[in-house]
């Protein structure tokens, strides 16, 4: 039997170490679909609800793995589909790779049946490359670069390939003039720093007092190396939001996130800092970084396109986050006063019981910060956390204590609605041997979580740790716009957009032989955790979060308070909570904590 470009396509793609595809089916992609099934599903062929939710599951595959996914799409709508997926992985700079299909080349420009422009249609998202295969010997260097590239540049690509072309006999490219022969496999170097920009730096940051150092998803690899720098310099560490499992949080001088959904001693650190150091971040939100002139700036970055970008640095330096700073380590002085670092780890502790206190307050029925407070005590060591876009990320960033070995993470520039389940279910396929755990508000459980249920019904007895817990924020709501109407518009909650109906979502997963626990009393939230990571199965907590807990950040400004006063005033039906829900949190940042 003849090999099909289809046949040599899934070939090349194991040639290249890629044993997960996800997907989902269409004629489109009926000749790789027949490939898979004549090379015994392999790579594997996960299937997904929905091609967006394929999209989203590479992208948790890529960032809990570490290595190129690839999703797979059939043409016209199926292409359309996995768009915000990738530009999921284009914002959060993850290497994916996109197979979709496309209307046989006979067809194209005649207004065929779900014929779409795709080379335009991708042009933006997969701008570092995207490319149609129109014939058979065009294939090994398409999918080599789609892959190369994608690894290179943490980037999605595209490859595109019409219906007719996946079913023609593969020949490789020849020895003949406009042939493009290809080849498997890179060697990655060690990127390293520039000396003499390394032995300035270095003095800059001894003459630093006042040392900060912000650190983001590209420092997850010298956590060791970050670590020893902060204690020669007496600094303390914030994290960007995506590189909030570059560090633990049990490390005391590290002050947690940073930005709207950071903490107070990430806002007070930059507020006083006169020294920056940056470390494989490109956090975007320069309003709570040290204003221009107060700190003298250092950034080490791998990326040469995203350095220098947020910033005045005085040096900018392009190399491996570990390299440089092993670089650095033998010319930094170890700072003899120790007071800004002690008074950063003093108000570090502070913050810890501010938060548990938070978690504690009275709600009707469940304070949504006591189902993140209540997890952080019984973390496993080896688990993987995804968090929605919403309020769950606002308690995700603050009130989860990661310990070393916890991996996280979520829609961090995009910021998109969906992605927590299927990010769960993409790290389980990365790891099936470690613990998932997925937070989403019910508003992203209503738009996609309950069908991606189905795909975890699907696969998870092939797990070797059945462990993958969705906790469900149940409070009727589209929370986080609600309080982005109130803080931000100064209008009162809609409640035509944002009031949900109510879903059993415990019953959902119970109907597809998953565990289902509800939860409406406070204290059953510590016991559901225990129960759902005991389990012999996945599980959803159901958990009747209140809608009125102000997801209050740490450094509100006067001009937030007053819009939400406005809000009040205008008649928001749940004025009385908010205010009295509101009250009872914010005082805790206030009462006394016990001392030590």
């Amino acid at each position: 039997m003849a090999t099909t470009v289809a046949d040599y396509l899934l070939s090349r793609l194991g040639e290249w170490g890629v044993d997960k595809v996800f997907g989902f089916p269409g004629d489109g992609i009926n000749g790789i679909l027949a490939a898979f099934g004549k090379a015994d599903n392999q790579p594997k062929f996960i299937q997904a609800r929905h091609e967006e939710m394929a999209a989203f599951e590479a992208v948790g595959y890529a960032k809990f793995g570490g290595r190129v996914a690839v999703c797979m799409a059939t043409s016209g709508p199926g292409a359309i589909h996995v768009l915000n997926g990738l530009y999921d992985a284009k914002l959060d700079h993850v290497p994916v790779v996109a197979i979709v299909g496309q209307t046989a080349r006979s067809a194209m420009g005649g207004s065929y049946q779900q014929e779409v422009d795709l080379l335009t249609l991708f042009k933006d998202v997969a701008s570092d490359y995207v490319q149609m295969v129109t014939v058979p010997q065009q294939l090994p260097n398409v999918i080599d670069r789609a892959i190369r590239i994608a690894e290179a540049r943490r980037a999605p690509t595209a490859v595109i390939i019409p219906a007719d072309v996946q079913e023609l006999e593969y020949a490789a490219p020849t020895h003949e003039f406009k042939m493009v022969p290809s080849s498997v496999g890179v060697q990655w170097p060690d990127i390293q720093p520039d000396g003499e920009a390394i032995r300035a730096a270095a003095q800059l940051l001894n003459e630093g007092s006042k040392v900060a150092i912000l650190i983001g998803q590209g420092a997850r690899g010298a956590a060791a190396e970050v670590r020893e720098v902060a204690e020669l310099l007496g600094a303390g560490v914030a994290k960007a939001l995506l590189g909030k499992d570059s560090l633990p949080d049990d490390l005391p001088y590290v002050t947690g996130s940073i930005g709207l959904l950071g903490t107070r001693p990430s806002y007070e650190m930059m507020r006083d800092c006169d020294t920056l150091l940056t470390v494989g971040s490109s956090f975007p939100y320069t309003q709570f970084l040290p204003e221009p002139g107060q700190a003298r700036g250092v950034q080490i970055d791998v990326d040469p396109t995203m350095i220098g970008l947020r910033y005045p640095n005085e040096y900018n330096i392009i190399a491996d986050a570990a390299n440089a700073l092993s670089a650095l380590i033998p010319h930094l002085d170890r700072k003899q006063d120790r007071s800004w670092q002690e008074n950063l780890e003093s108000a570090i502790s502070r913050w810890w019981e501010t938060m548990h206190d938070e978690a504690m307050v009275s709600a009707n029925p469940v304070n949504p910060m006591r189902l993140f407070a209540e997890l952080s005590t019984r973390l496993p060591a080896d688990a993987m956390l995804s968090a929605d876009s919403g309020s769950s990320a606002n308690w995700y960033a603050r009130q989860l204590k990661f310990r070393d070995g916890v991996r996280g993470s979520l829609s961090g520039n995009l910021a998109t609605m969906g992605p927590g389940v299927p990010y769960a279910i993409g790290a389980k396929f990365a790891y099936p041997n470690r613990p998932a755990i997925a937070f989403a508000g019910d508003g992203a459980m209503q738009m996609n979580g309950l069908a991606e249920l189905i795909t975890v019904k699907h696969y998870w007895r092939e797990w070797d740790d059945p462990r993958l817990v969705v906790a469900v924020l149940h409070n009727n709501d589209l929370n986080q716009v609600t309080w982005e109407m109130r803080a931000m518009g100064g209008v009162p909650a809609f409640r035509e957009s944002q009031a949900l109906p109510d879903v059993d979502y415990a019953g959902f997963a119970e109907s597809l032989g998953l565990q289902g626990l509800h939860v409406e009393d406070p204290d059953d939230v510590g016991p559901a955790w225990e129960k759902a990571l005991a389990a012999d199965r996945p599980t959803v907590l159901d958990v009747r979060t209140d809608p009125d807990i102000p997801p209050i950040p740490p450094h509100a400004t006067l001009e937030q308070a007053r819009k939400t006063a406005e809000a009040m005033i205008k008649g928001d039906d749940s004025a009385w909570g908010v205010v009295k829900e509101g009250v009872k949190t914010k005082l805790q940042e206030f009462l006394p904590h016990k001392e030590g």
